[in-house]
């Protein structure tokens, strides 16, 4: 099924304004439902790591229409994230963390329509990230 492009970038703009607001929700959402995976960010500068956060959502939703752009950027955040010890096992978490932070942000506006676009777009960034982390270094 393609993408909902358009339903993406008209929710993500709805919650961009409250970016601060999604990279805190996030992370404590994430910290609090899996604590496994706060060793991951035990060296990071949050402050910076939520600057990341934001700047990577900024980049997938502008670049929804030109894959020959967003393909090569995701797979070369997949191969980075090898090098902070993401592994397969913690996407999941991290999308199911990203969906209920957009639904707490966007509130009233969160239908179930979002919640499949967002969950299907999800589903493509990590398949093309887990294929650039599947590549060998250059």
């Amino acid at each position: 099924m393609p993408l909902q492009v358009a339903l993406l970038e008209q929710s993500f703009a709805s919650v961009a304004p409250q970016g601060e607001r999604i990279a805190d929700v996030f992370y404590q959402q994430l910290f609090n439902d899996y604590p496994e995976v706060q060793p991951l960010f035990a060296n990071a500068n949050m402050a910076e790591q939520k600057r990341k956060l934001l700047s990577s959502l900024q980049l997938v939703i502008e670049n929804l229409r030109r894959p020959d752009t967003l393909v090569p950027a995701l797979e070369k955040l997949g191969l980075r994230h090898i090098d902070y010890g993401t592994q397969e096992s913690h996407y999941p978490a991290v999308g199911e963390t990203l969906l209920s932070t957009l639904a707490e942000v966007a509130g009233d506006a969160w239908n179930d329509e979002l919640d499949d676009a967002w969950s299907e777009a999800y589903e493509e960034i990590v398949g093309i990230m887990l294929n650039g982390a599947a590549q060998p270094a250059s």
